[in-house]
């Protein structure tokens, strides 16, 4: 009998998937909303699953409250809110969560059960389901425990076990990047680097007309925090405008008053927002006004010293932002073919304040933007590519199983 490829047998079978993922109005404690919303990965991924007609789709979501949820959240993707009570969580390394899932699983009976993520209970629900499975490793808990130097019986510590004891039973580990690959090498199951998707809008939402800025725009976007070294980088920009040059920049995150970091940061951009003028802190915006920022913006620096999903590189790239990075985690897979970028080793803090004091000393943010980033990009983060390679995996690991 002849073999039939991965592709093919994609466009004739039906599959039915399920796709643990995280509800963040659990993670917001946004219980009051009645519909759902995830990751922006797991958000990305599941528009281009929208598309592909033979597939059903049940996302799965374990949540603190009840929550009124929408039975569909497209023609072919199912919703599933399981109340776990606090007791089934880390502090009994989430067996209310497996249960309720494995009891929904069975009423389900899919094809495969994809656990997006070893941070909470998906990739643990996932591996103990008794259906085969996959898990996509967004960022290792043992390198967060390592960067954070976790004590003994803290989050990141028990995650990082966790994360142990899940990978090795996985039938494959979707990693999205070619660094987070050479992470799990160690546990000797199947494993692809697919990327994460970008979201569709930033890819097709209108793009504003090129209205010249008086004063160039650089932006930062994530969370304030050691990690992604806001403090640091505010001096550098600081010391920029001391030697002159003109520019403005916002600050694009979360920042908790309880945390340490954060309050110093506040301090540190009141105090350049008074001596300078021009520096700008946003918590929060939506998809859209994200895209017309990235519009605005003449370049994004981001210089942190671990790097998750990445995202926000591929999302000021599909904009067509220049960028200044660090050489952290996917980056470099991320702006491969991609001609304005720029990046620097983890603490070359000079070269980059260099770099980024000729870029504007030569006003090359006048220059045209592209109108659209190249091909290989698209197929690369588009939301239509990636969950066609992931359908790929998905039979690829059960026909393992037959």
């Amino acid at each position: 009998m002849p073999v039939i490829s991965c592709s093919l047998a994609i466009e004739e079978f039906f599959m039915r998937i399920a796709f643990l993922t995280t509800d963040n109005r659990w993670h917001f404690k946004d219980y009051g909303n009645a519909i759902p919303y995830f990751g922006t990965a797991p958000e990305a991924l599941l528009q281009g699953f929208k598309a592909e007609a033979k597939t059903e789709i049940h996302v799965i979501s374990c949540t603190r409250q009840p929550v009124k949820s929408p039975e569909k959240l497209a023609d072919n993707i199912w919703f599933h809110s399981l109340h776990v009570p606090k007791i089934g969580w880390m502090r009994t390394f989430y067996q209310g969560c497996i249960r309720a899932t494995r009891k929904k699983l069975r009423e389900i009976q899919p094809d495969i059960v994809h656990g997006q993520g070893t941070e909470l209970d998906c990739a643990i629900s996932a591996v103990l389901s008794g259906f085969p499975c996959v898990i996509t490793l967004h960022g290792s808990m043992n390198a967060m425990a390592a960067l954070h130097h976790s004590r003994v019986g803290s989050f990141f510590w028990l995650a990082a076990r966790l994360e142990n004891f899940t990978l090795p039973r996985a039938g494959g580990i979707i990693c999205i990047s070619d660094y987070v690959k050479g992470l799990v090498t160690k546990y000797k199951v199947p494993t692809w680097a697919v990327p994460n998707a970008i979201q569709t809008m930033f890819f097709d939402f209108p793009r504003e007309a090129g209205v010249p800025l008086k004063r160039p725009l650089l932006i930062n976007v994530g969370i304030i925090s050691e990690r992604k070294r806001q403090q640091e980088l505010l001096a550098v920009l600081e010391s920029l405008r001391n030697d002159g040059l003109d520019f403005d920049t916002t600050f694009v995150g979360l920042c908790s008053p309880q945390l340490p970091y954060a309050v110093e940061f506040n301090r540190m951009l009141a105090r350049a927002r008074g001596k300078y003028g021009g520096f700008e802190h946003i918590q929060r915006l939506d998809d859209a006004s994200f895209c017309r920022l990235y519009d605005r913006a003449s370049a994004m620096i981001h210089f942190s010293n671990e790097e998750s999903f990445g995202l926000t590189f591929a999302e000021a790239i599909a904009r067509g932002a220049y960028l200044f990075a660090s050489d952290v985690g996917a980056i470099r897979d991320i702006a491969k073919g991609v001609e304005r970028v720029q990046i620097f080793g983890l603490d070359k803090w000079g070269e980059m304040k260099n770099a980024v004091r000729q870029w504007l000393a030569s006003r090359a943010y006048q220059n045209p933007r592209p109108v659209s980033p190249p091909t290989e990009f698209i197929e690369r983060y588009h939301p239509k590519f990636v969950a066609r390679r992931h359908l790929e995996i998905y039979r690829e690991v059960l026909k393992t199983r037959v």
